[in-house]
């Protein structure tokens, strides 16, 4: 009896050491992935020294193999080359549209929360009219009226995401213009900037840094959307959306023309999640 009694312990104290080491396993894949990402951007070259324009018309639509390890699309342009290459574009696009729309975000916050009772109004009502509409479909009523390329997809997706970024930096305006700390910055005689600067946006922005990291993410998701639908970079740019939208008609004979591109958004975008999560319990202390 005593044997059975000890059974259950034991067998639950190897779970419980390993739970520790199996929290930090997915963080820990998910800042190797961003790193790898970051690499891919900043020196695709380190990563492979094929060019991801170069056409070669007899290697076209190989599977893949030890030559291509991604195999090669229609024009015989490696894939795994066109992969790595397009981190710059599809990150470049994911964090200019998060910088675009936190710009946004910060200047309607700090309008609604500090311009008196008729701006602070007006801002509610314009976060109510924006969120009235999905971010793809605000993203593209801009495509429509800026056209197709790199820069406008970075405005329509800023624009189109910057409500809920609004929405929580005004959230943070106003509870934080009232704090005690402000209260007695006014009192000692500091200016309007000093304490917007020093006491208001510090307070505001600390919760955005997990958004933001999450956001990075569904913005690279939203911009291969649009890349998909031929709003973004023109073909044969070595993008991801751009890569899914020329094998798409190839997709029976092909797939790994759509598969890749494809698993490297899905990792993007879980990564940057995950990574969120870990820097939001880091920040409140808690483990993993």
């Amino acid at each position: 009896m005593t044997t059975l009694s000890l059974a259950p312990s034991m067998t639950r104290q190897p779970s419980r050491r390993l739970r520790p080491a199996l929290g930090h396993l997915g963080p820990a894949a998910a800042f190797l992935f961003l790193a790898l990402l970051a690499v891919a951007a900043l020196a695709p070259h380190l990563l492979t020294h094929a060019d991801p324009l170069a056409i070669a018309p007899r290697d076209a639509f190989h599977a893949p193999s030890a030559a291509h390890p991604f195999g090669t699309d229609q024009s015989g342009r490696d894939i795994l080359a066109r992969v790595i290459h397009g981190a710059r574009q599809s990150l470049a696009l994911g964090g200019g549209a998060i910088t675009l729309s936190l710009g946004i975000a910060t200047i309607l916050a700090l309008v609604g929360g500090l311009g008196g009772r008729i701006a602070e109004q007006g801002v509610r009502w314009l976060i109510d009219i924006l969120f009235a509409f999905p971010v793809l479909v605000l993203a593209l009523l801009c495509t429509a009226t800026l056209g197709s390329g790199i820069v406008p997809l970075i405005v329509a997706i800023g624009v189109g995401s910057a409500a809920g970024y609004t929405r929580m930096v005004f959230g943070q305006v106003l509870s934080v213009r009232d704090a005690g700390y402000v209260e007695a910055a006014r009192a000692l005689g500091h200016g309007p900037l000093r304490i917007v600067a020093r006491h208001i946006l510090p307070n505001a922005f600390r919760p955005l840094v997990v958004t933001a990291t999450m956001g990075v993410g569904q913005t690279v998701v939203w911009s291969a959307a649009l890349s998909f639908l031929g709003l973004g970079a023109p073909p044969p740019a070595a993008e991801w959306g751009t890569m899914l939208s020329m094998g798409r008609d190839f997709i029976a004979e092909a797939w790994w023309m759509t598969f890749f591109p494809g698993l490297a958004i899905v990792l993007t975008m879980l990564s940057t999640t995950i990574a969120g999560r870990a820097l939001q319990r880091a920040i409140e202390g808690r483990g993993p």
